[in-house]
C-alpha cells in the first residue's frame, strides 16, 4: 500500500525527480496492454500483409521496443534505466476486429519499469494507427493499462 504522498512533488510543491540512490537493486518487471479496434477490412489488410507502409505488426513491435528504451526521454521525471528485456506481443482478434498489444519490460535496478511498459504498449498501438490511417481514420485505441508489476519495495501488483 502506498502512503498517499506524491513522490514526484517536493515539500514546496515543485516537481522533481525522485532520489532512488538508497533503494535496493532488485529484479523488476512490468506488463502493460492496450487494444486497437478497426474495421474488419483494415484488420484483413494487416493480416494479409497488404498495407502500403509494410509489415504493420513487425514495425509496431520494433516501435514498442524502441519506445521502452527511450521512455526517460519522453516522460520528464522518469529515470534512465538499463533495461534487460523488452517484448511486445501483438495478437489479432478477428472476432472483435482488434489487435491486442502486450508489452513486458524487465530490469535489475532501483526503480520500476511500469512507465517503460506503458510507453511500449502505447507506441505500438500508435504505430498500428499510423501505418493504416490512410484506409481507416476511425481506428480506436483503448484500454491502455498496467496489467502487472513485480519487484521493489511495494512488491507485486496484478490487475
Amino acid at each position: 500500500m502506498t502512503s498517499g504522498k506524491l513522490t514526484h512533488i517536493d515539500d514546496q510543491g515543485n516537481a522533481h525527480m525522485v532520489d532512488v540512490s538508497d533503494k535496493a537493486v532488485t529484479d523488476r518487471t512490468a506488463v502493460a496492454s492496450g487494444r486497437v479496434f478497426m474495421k474488419p477490412e483494415t484488420l484483413a489488410l494487416i493480416l494479409e500483409g497488404r498495407a502500403k507502409k509494410g509489415d504493420v505488426l513487425g514495425v509496431a513491435r520494433i516501435a514498442g521496443i524502441m519506445a521502452a528504451k527511450r521512455t526517460s526521454d519522453l516522460v520528464p521525471l522518469c529515470h534512465p534505466l538499463a533495461i534487460t528485456k523488452v517484448t511486445v506481443d501483438l495478437e489479432p482478434n478477428e472476432t472483435e476486429n482488434a489487435i491486442d498489444v502486450t508489452a513486458l519490460v524487465k530490469v535489475s535496478g532501483q526503480t520500476g519499469v511500469e512507465m517503460e511498459a506503458l510507453t511500449a504498449a502505447s507506441i505500438a498501438c500508435l504505430t498500428i494507427y499510423d501505418m493504416v490511417k490512410a484506409v481507416d481514420r476511425g481506428i480506436i485505441i483503448t484500454d491502455l493499462k498496467l496489467v502487472e508489476k513485480t519487484g521493489g519495495k511495494s512488491g507485486t501488483f496484478k490487475l
